[in-house]
């Protein structure tokens, strides 16, 4: 598949977030990432990601998160919570982050791209309705999702997390909706504590746990025998990742074993459910990752198994 058909969106201001001396969502995550991604696919079509305006924000999030992430910041930072911090540049990047999902389903829904990578920050699976926690601004996966049932009409679209925490901000917003089907593998227990196997929204959640020290082997098996059934029985129209790398065994903020080829392998099945249901249609944001080696190496993989030609499942 040819690098032409997968879009990756950025935004300078996406590295204006500052979150402070020894915190572990910082800058370098995303320089990481670009200069990794840039190297490796030289001929990547990158694109500017736009601001999302409060209106498409608002469809996910209440009125009173979108005034406390976009209020002025002059200096220092703000603590949202014990581990969520803005600074003067956070709103303009939780703008930028939102915004590439939106431009990024426009562009696979209804331009000539076929896959999308939103390479951007802050991160957005832990962000509920209405408050900003684990690092997350805005919801940026849930942004995405809901632009694209409402401006693009689909009826099915699915949400994959595979963070090693789980996404309980995306789980919040949709469990009640049968359009969204959220299926996500997570370390248990970890923060934020969420993602019991009984919580199964409307019949559309699908988590599986997983203890501390487990594998690729493990990782692999939970997702070939529970959650990618479900995901395909969905067939979804559309199908959003939310790709988070901090599973992997060098993270400093887990402890699961992955290897970024486990990483590689996930990917490659997701994309041949998508080109069974969705006409190959995935568009893929950053979540987590920690390490700065780990994340940039994990980053390529996972694009590289985007760019691969349609193939079955394993």
């Amino acid at each position: 598949m040819s690098t032409a058909t997968l879009h990756a969106f950025t935004h300078p201001a996406c590295l204006g977030h500052a979150t402070g001396p020894g915190h572990p969502e910082r800058p370098e995550r995303l320089a990481a990432v670009l200069t990794a991604l840039r190297t490796a696919f030289p001929d990547l079509i990158w694109k500017e990601a736009p601001r999302a305006d409060r209106s498409k924000l608002q469809r996910v999030h209440a009125a009173s998160l979108v005034d406390v992430v976009l209020a002025p910041i002059p200096e220092g930072l703000v603590g949202l919570d014990p581990d969520t911090v803005a600074s003067p540049g956070s709103a303009e990047a939780a703008l930028r982050a939102a915004g590439a999902g939106i431009a990024a389903v426009d562009a696979i829904v209804g331009g000539g791209a076929l896959r999308a990578f939103c390479a951007v920050r802050p991160p957005g699976h832990h962000a509920t309705a209405d408050t900003a926690m684990g690092f997350c601004l805005f919801n940026n996966v849930a942004v995405a999702a809901r632009h694209a049932i409402d401006v693009h009409g689909l009826k099915r679209v699915a949400i994959v997390d595979f963070d090693v925490h789980h996404g309980n901000g995306t789980q919040a917003i949709f469990e009640h909706d049968p359009q969204v089907l959220y299926a996500s593998s997570h370390q248990a227990p970890l923060y934020p504590g969420t993602g019991d196997e009984r919580e199964t929204g409307c019949g559309n959640v699908f988590n599986v746990m997983l203890p501390p020290g487990a594998d690729g082997t493990a990782f692999r098996s939970v997702w070939r025998s529970r959650l990618l059934p479900a995901l395909d029985a969905f067939a979804p129209e559309l199908l959003l990742i939310s790709a988070g790398f901090d599973a992997h065994r060098n993270d400093p903020l887990a402890g699961l074993q992955l290897e970024a080829g486990d990483f590689g392998w996930l990917t490659r099945e997701l994309a041949a459910i998508a080109d069974r249901h969705a006409h190959g249609r995935i568009v893929s944001m950053l979540e987590g990752g920690y390490d700065l080696q780990a994340l940039a190496e994990c980053s390529v993989v996972h694009v590289d198994a985007l760019l691969e030609p349609p193939r079955q499942p394993r």
